[in-house]
């Protein structure tokens, strides 16, 4: 990273959960347990500025999740549920509580109130493919500064992974794709 390096920016943690960390779960990543340590590193060098989000199953099922909760019945339920929790290795990551949404992306006013407009945002976790991509699109159009941190995180396929690390890569100068060590040189 460039200008003020980690001094200002924030490390956002997207879903670092079970459900798609599991070999067991039907989204779960392959490649979460590789992603794991670079997103710990990263978070250390962030110290307080750590965010974690996690997506719940909480959206209004007469929109269109309705029909997602359909297809994917086996993650149609209870929040409490343990699929939803942090994987141990994640849990301590951040000092701040982790920010909850039933949305795929997780940029909007809460995580903005919390990073700051037009921010300095790293984005890690899992799935690049989705939860990430939705956060990075959203945030970008919203005047934040991204770097992914690419080896951070993880894809539902090799090829996902690859093809959402190049749709992001198109959106310079708000996007830019790094890794793990070049971020903390």
């Amino acid at each position: 990273m460039t200008d003020h390096a980690l001094d200002d920016a924030w490390l956002v943690v997207v879903d670092p959960q079970a459900i798609f960390a599991s070999p067991d779960s039907a989204w779960g990543s392959p490649f979460f347990t590789a992603a794991m340590p670079r997103i710990r590193a990263l978070a250390e060098a962030f110290g307080d500025r750590v965010l974690v989000t996690r997506w719940m199953p909480t959206a209004d099922r007469s929109t269109s999740w309705g029909d997602y909760f359909a297809a994917w019945p086996f993650a149609d339920q209870p929040p409490s549920a343990p699929l939803f929790d942090l994987v141990p290795d994640a849990a301590g990551l951040s000092r701040h509580p982790t920010l909850d949404l039933p949305t795929f992306g997780k940029w909007g006013p809460e995580l903005e109130a919390i990073v700051g407009h037009g921010a300095h945002v790293v984005l890690a976790g899992v799935s690049t493919d989705c939860c990430v991509i939705s956060t990075a699109l959203a945030a970008a159009d919203a005047g934040a500064h991204l770097t992914i941190a690419a080896d951070a995180c993880a894809g539902s396929t090799a090829e996902n992974h690859a093809a959402a690390l190049h749709v992001m890569g198109l959106y310079p100068p708000q996007i830019t794709i790094s890794d793990t060590a070049s971020i903390l040189a």
